[in-house]
């Protein structure tokens, strides 16, 4: 089989609707359109959410309104009782707590905060920490480094 032999399965294809080509096509005077009206109209259309002039759902749920700050920045959040899973004075960065499986991808920066307890001294280096957790890593005899 060559590729000009090639040929779309029968009913593949259809033939595009030429509408408003006159009454013998089938298509003329109204054009699929129907009679009068908003819709048979060029550019007659309604917003997206417009319900006829009754209140739109979307008004209706005061819960779903609001805005999505697409500025905002995520954080992969790990809990400084966590951090007991690294040998004593080892250095705590992004790749390791990923490695350890603390965090779920390198792409967003990593949080620590202050749940839990350090029982051993680590060298915490990570991108934001609250002020518990620096309080308790360093009353456990480690340093911390943001970056």
């Amino acid at each position: 089989m060559r590729q000009d032999e090639l040929r779309p399965s029968i009913g593949a294809r259809h033939k595009r609707k030429r509408v408003g080509r006159g009454n013998s096509s089938g298509h003329g005077t109204y054009s699929g359109r129907g009679c009068k009206g908003q819709k048979s109209r060029s550019g007659g259309k309604v917003r997206l959410g417009f319900e006829g002039g009754q209140l739109p759902l979307i008004k209706r749920l005061p819960g779903k309104r609001g805005f999505i700050n697409i500025f905002k920045k995520e954080y992969s959040i790990v809990n400084v009782g966590k951090l007991n899973v690294f040998p004593p004075s080892s250095e705590v960065t992004k790749e390791k707590l990923f490695e350890a499986g603390l965090i779920r991808s390198l792409k967003h920066p990593v949080k620590i905060l202050g749940t839990g307890d350090v029982h051993h001294a680590l060298f915490v280096k990570t991108d934001r920490l609250s002020a518990p957790a620096r309080k308790k890593i360093l009353s456990a005899g480690g340093e911390v480094k943001e970056i």
